[in-house]
Formats: C-alpha cells, structure tokens, sequence
C-alpha cells in the first residue's frame, strides 16, 4: 500500500474520531438546552464529504508525486484544526448548534477569524486532492464545498446575531462600568 492511502486513511480515522467527539458534544449541548439550526443543509455537507473521500481513495495512484510544499500545508491546517477544537472544546460540533447561555469565544484562532474552522475545511478539502496529484478533484469539490460553506455560515450568523448583539452589549455595559469606576477613582 503507497503513502497516498496511508494518507488517506489517516485522513479518514481522523473524521471518524472527529465525528464521535462532535456526537458526544452534540448530545450534550443539546441536553443543555441547546438547539440545531440548519438540519436541512447538513447531510448535504455529510454527503460531499464523504464522496471527497470516496473520489480521492478511487482516482489516487498508490505513490503519487511527492510534493512537500503541499504536504507541509496539509500539515499546517490539520495543527489548526486541533487549535480550533482545542478552542471551542465542548462547543465543537459538525452541526449548528446554539445554546443562548453559552459563550462566544474569542480566544483562540477566533482572534484572528470569525470561521477558522471553515477557512481550515475551504482549504483542506482543494488541498488534500492537489497533494494526491488530483487537481480536478481539487476544483470541483473545492468549488462544491465552498458554495456549501457560504449557505452554512449565513445559517451561522443568523443563528449568533443575537448571541453576539447580546456579547456586544455585555462587553460595553462592563467597558461603561470599568469608566465610571475609574472616573470615581478620580474624583
């Protein structure tokens, strides 16, 4: 068996962990209060996903080409795959899922990005089929994905507007408080 379905299927034990670790934090933060938005377009992202995998386990060669460029970049967005799950913790899941109490984080890769999670998925999914030496795979489950993508993170923000609006009032009631506690330090 060549490096390519050594990779594949490294890949692929990594969704099935990712997947039961999304289950788990699902079923939690529904038990939680929590609830899904977006059901309708999520086995639609399941199906290209796994037909990504299937497309790239059929057309690969055993040893394609080795590109360590690529690789090194495939490499680098699975460390920050880990850095987002590492960041979101319990609140990671595969779907949409929305509990009123929870936070917004803001730590993180969530710093830098609102989505990193989906930048890490836009990229990869083009990415993983150019280091198998696959590059219409690339582009058309990169282009299927990032349509799929769209959909979902205006499904997202509709469902965290008001978490954020709520955050944002937070953040500026604390910053008035913080101001009238120092201008009475003052006095």
């Amino acid at each position: 068996m060549g490096w390519g379905y050594w990779l594949l299927l490294a890949v692929a034990l990594q969704r099935g962990v990712e997947l039961a670790y999304a289950r788990r934090n699902t079923r939690d933060l529904l038990a939680r209060g929590g609830r899904e938005v977006g059901a309708e377009h999520y086995p639609i992202i399941v199906l290209l996903h796994a037909a990504w995998l299937v497309t790239l386990a059929a057309w690969t060669a055993p040893s394609p080409p080795v590109n360590w460029i690529l690789i090194a970049a495939f490499a680098l967005l699975q460390v920050l795959r880990l850095w987002v799950l590492a960041t979101l913790g319990p609140y990671w899941t595969t779907r949409i899922i929305t509990l009123d109490d929870a936070p917004l984080r803001a730590t993180g890769p969530y710093r830098f990005l609102r989505h990193p999670n989906y930048v890490v998925v836009a990229l990869e999914i083009p990415l993983l089929a150019l280091v198998l030496d696959l590059p219409v795979v690339a582009l058309v489950f990169g282009t299927l994905n990032l349509i799929l993508l769209g959909i979902r993170i205006r499904v997202e923000n509709a469902a965290l507007s008001g978490r954020r609006s709520q955050a944002d009032s937070r953040s500026s009631s604390a910053r008035a408080t913080i101001s009238v506690a120092a201008r009475r330090s003052d006095s």
